[in-house]
């Protein structure tokens, strides 16, 4: 069997994700290798395995269901192969039909057809991380907590991510009926999906703490969506904005805004923090049996170096998110403001199998400088500060006091 393997350190979200985003999944840190061919396991490997009876089955089900219209053969080797290996019990590892890898992929390029969520894992239950800013999604009044618990009526208990996606997932126009939990309470909400297009990054350099008259200091806001493919040229972009700015005088500080960041790419994780930390610095070790243990360091002179920096970070921000956030707190390059981190330290390889089927495998953990396995447990802020939007509303920049408390720790 010849497979193309692609390197994926998935801290998703999206983290799956995984980018699970309308609703993709992204919570993950992605590093992408040269493809590479590997033969078929020479059938001794099966010398102890006798399939007598998984083919017995498949043979009982073709001859006799009683609907032959739904004996898809296709669907049922798919079938096969996601029940093999789900048997792990590990529901970040599992198998992506072409149909749901193409999707993955498309996730990190940020653009496609959905509601705009990002999605994850709390509790073996499926979690939205995130709406998206401007989303169909976040128009509807999803929050970032609330458990799916049904899709179209179908219950989502002991589902995947893959399979809340493609259910979640469809064609600009179409709508989908979401029963979500929020507080112990069941919501139904019908979403009509659209185009969703993310930008990774997003600026401005004359935030101010609500009530402030004109005379405040301004400070650089920048708020990281995701770390996508485009995420470091855009990055580059808006950094060389306030790196303008601080070197005039015309900031005082800089909020790096990484809430409801579900990850993405490992690469753009560790290049970002290069912008903060000195050459050198330690930003997030690998530990695998498998894999070998790996430092991942800072390998450039970033621009930013000197710049007052607070992270506001909440229960979205998870796996590269985490990973940038925790780095700069382990240097005491940053404060963190806000809410506990999502919590997800594992890390995945992901495979680009045959006919663009994909296998994303649990083969590590990561491990940040200060030597902590945040995994299950998350990041917990310097200054922990909650905010609670009444119900039914989205939060503004007036109803901000996470990032009016940043500004105020920034300007001390």
């Amino acid at each position: 069997m010849n497979i193309s393997k692609k390197t994926t350190n998935i801290l998703l979200a999206l983290s799956v994700a995984i980018f699970l985003f309308g609703s993709g999944y992204k919570l993950g840190e992605f590093k992408t290798t040269k493809a590479s061919d590997k033969a078929v396991k020479n059938e001794n490997t099966f010398k102890n395995v006798d399939f007598t009876l998984f083919w017995d089955t498949w043979n009982s089900i073709e001859a006799k269901y009683v609907d032959q219209k739904k004996v898809d053969k296709k669907k049922m080797y798919y079938g096969a192969i996601k029940g093999m290996v789900a048997s792990v019990e590990d529901p970040y590892t599992f198998f992506l039909t072409p149909d749901e890898n193409k999707q993955s992929k498309d996730d990190l390029g940020g653009k496609f057809e959905g509601i705009g969520a990002q999605l994850g894992l709390q509790e073996n239950r499926i979690t939205v991380i995130a709406p998206l800013k401007n989303s169909p999604a976040e128009s509807a009044g999803v929050k970032a907590g609330d458990f799916i618990n049904k899709v179209d009526g179908a219950s989502t208990k002991g589902w995947v991510l893959p399979q809340a996606v493609s259910k979640i997932r469809g064609k600009k126009g179409t709508k989908v009926k979401l029963t979500l939990e929020r507080s112990g309470k069941e919501i139904d909400v019908e979403i009509t999906r659209d185009t969703i297009k993310v930008e990774s990054v997003e600026a401005k350099l004359n935030e101010k703490k609500q009530g402030c008259d004109t005379i405040c200091d301004n400070v650089a806001y920048l708020k990281l969506n995701q770390f996508g493919e485009n995420t470091v040229d855009e990055w580059e972009v808006k950094v060389a904005e306030i790196k303008d700015a601080w070197d005039k005088k015309t900031v005082k500080g800089m909020v790096l805004d990484l809430r409801d960041n579900p990850g993405g790419y490992l690469e753009s994780s560790v290049y970002l923090a290069g912008e903060f930390l000195p050459k050198g610095k330690l930003v997030v070790k690998q530990e695998s049996k498998a894999l070998g243990d790996k430092e991942y360091l800072v390998m450039r002179t970033g621009s930013l170096l000197d710049i007052p920096l607070v992270v506001l970070v909440n229960k979205g921000s998870a796996s590269a998110a985490e990973i940038l956030s925790g780095a700069l707190r382990d240097h005491k390059r940053a404060k963190l403001i806000g809410e506990k981190t999502f919590g997800k330290g594992s890390v995945q390889e992901a495979l680009d199998m045959r006919d663009g089927a994909g296998l994303h495998v649990t083969v590590a953990k990561w491990i940040l400088p200060g030597g902590d396995w945040i995994n299950h447990k998350g990041i917990e802020p310097d200054i922990k500060s909650e905010m609670k939007p009444s119900e039914g509303n989205t939060l503004t920049r007036e109803t901000d006091t996470q990032l009016d408390q940043a500004i105020e720790e920034v300007m001390k």
